[in-house]
């Protein structure tokens, strides 16, 4: 009886061992497809990557140009040949999937080997919630409103080309420039955000936050599709969200080709490294004679620490009076007497054409259109500036010279926000697009796009949570709300009003 038993069994195991490996062939064959695609997606991410990083020829000294190559070469290679079995594996027959199972298993295999060799050309990538480019009064502000706004640690980082914690900029051409040493600003003094009156931001407040500074550290390859920066090292940084606050650069006269507007001893003042030149050429030139190039906010109050640190000062513009977009003719009048009475002689209706140097390539004369030679020990330019915003053209909307911004400074890139000297946005007030160069602008516009960037994440949680919890999803909700409004079962009460939010948040 039990031979007889254990024969049946036999038999059906013998029967039915076909059709199970048949069952196992198609699990393995679909689960093997599945992980293939996976892989490629990932393969292709790195891919991506890679490229935009010898696009920018940066290799950061360890990633070897010809091997990366030949490795970008096999990865079309497989990605052709993957292109081959997906057609194939799509025909559902089952000789087709027991032929390529074989060459499916080693092509995921394979792929994962290309993924360890491609981590390993690109090393450690740093990845963030939140990066702010830009290391100016805009990222010390924005930061600050972070914190305020409920921050984890790590999830934030600000990479900035200057080699300290942000601060207030306008001191450079204010108290840094004092020629008493016991009286003149310096840092940690004047670190955001002491500018409206808050508490300052020292480098250790950052660290207590858990809020990377990556300093001394230039961006010079953005791929906003891939949410990607790279630096000029060869890092690589991943971000969900970006604030750029790249600010502005100083226009130079070596832009127009200006004779002799590479001597020594001239300056623009827009970063501490250019104030600190500046102050060192000052006790140098002591007593000695300083033209001012410009009649905004730098020439005039650079204008004013030159006389105080006892220079002869002569400023030249070009305009009918000083700060021409901001006064009017009867108060840029009243500051011009002001100066003149100090000892600070103006020049107007002018401007320089180009520069006299000594043997030792110092600038010793300004030359004037108007033919008139300026002697000179020093010499400061401030003829305006230009939004840093060449890393990201062609890839966000650009209006009036800077980045365009909605209300909320949100760009035309989802998850990237433009805020400070860049952003062009809409004003109210005037009913059109502006483009606004001044520290509290930069202030205010960061604080205010951290706090959008907040809301509309609590609003996407609050939505979400709601439908999760109804158990409805949009069409649902939007179905059943139709029908109860026709029934009349449903009237304007809070139960209503918490459907309309709903359905208004997945519509938009």
């Amino acid at each position: 009886m039990a031979s007889s038993f254990n024969f049946v069994i036999g038999s059906a195991k013998f029967i039915f061992a076909p059709i199970e490996r048949c069952l196992n062939c198609k699990r393995n064959f679909d689960e093997n497809m599945k992980v293939l695609q996976k892989l490629l997606k990932e393969l292709n991410t790195v891919k991506e990557v890679i490229e935009l990083r010898l696009s920018a020829e940066i290799h950061g000294g360890t990633m070897q140009t010809e091997e990366v190559k030949n490795w970008l070469d096999d990865v079309q290679r497989i990605k052709t040949e993957i292109e081959i079995i997906e057609p194939k594996a799509k025909e559902k027959k089952f000789l087709s999937r027991v032929f390529l199972g074989k060459m499916v298993e080693e092509k995921v295999v394979e792929l994962k080997a290309f993924l360890r060799k491609g981590k390993a050309f690109l090393g450690m990538v740093k990845s963030f919630k939140y990066i702010i480019v830009g290391g100016g009064v805009a990222a010390g502000y924005a930061a600050r409103e972070f914190d305020r706004q409920g921050l984890k640690p790590g999830q934030l980082a600000i990479i900035s080309k200057e080699a300290v914690a942000p601060y207030e900029r306008p001191t450079l051409s204010k108290g840094y420039l004092n020629p008493n040493p016991k009286a003149a600003a310096r840092l940690p003094e004047f670190h955001v955000c002491v500018g409206s009156g808050g508490d300052r931001l020292l480098p250790d407040w950052y660290k207590e936050k858990g809020i990377q500074l990556i300093l001394g550290t230039e961006i010079v390859k953005v791929n906003l599709a891939l949410k990607t920066l790279v630096s000029a090292a060869g890092e690589i940084f991943k971000f969900q969200t970006l604030i750029i606050a790249t600010g502005s650069t100083v226009i130079r006269l070596t832009d127009f080709q200006v004779e002799g507007a590479d001597a020594k001893n001239m300056f623009y003042l827009r970063e501490l490294e250019d104030a600190d030149k500046l102050v060192e050429s000052i006790k140098m030139k002591k007593y000695g004679k300083a033209v001012i190039i410009g009649g905004g906010y730098i020439g005039l109050e650079v204008a004013a620490a030159m006389s105080i640190n006892d220079f002869d000062v002569t400023m030249v513009y070009p305009d009918p009076w000083c700060m021409p977009r901001l006064f009017t003719p009867t108060m840029a009048a009243f500051y011009e007497s002001y100066y003149e009475n100090k000892g600070i002689k103006i020049i107007k209706g002018t401007v320089s054409v180009g520069f006299n140097a000594n043997a030792n390539g110092e600038v010793k004369g300004v030359k004037l259109k108007d033919g008139r030679v300026l002697e000179a020990d020093i010499v400061v330019v401030g003829v305006g500036a230009r939004p840093l915003t060449a890393l990201f053209k062609g890839q966000l909307e650009e209006d009036k010279g800077g980045i365009k911004t909605d209300g909320f400074f949100k760009t035309s890139m989802p998850g990237v926000y433009a805020v400070g000297d860049v952003a062009t946005f809409p004003i109210k007030l005037y009913n059109e697009m502006r483009r606004v160069e001044h520290v509290d602008h930069a202030r205010k516009s960061a604080k205010h796009a951290v706090k959008a960037i907040k809301a509309n994440e609590t609003e996407t949680t609050i939505h979400y949570h709601r439908s999760q919890n109804l158990g409805l999803t949009g069409s649902k909700m939007e179905r059943l709300l139709e029908l109860s409004l026709k029934v009349g079962h449903l009237k304007k009460t809070r139960l209503l009003q918490k459907f309309q939010d709903s359905i208004l948040h997945l519509r938009t």
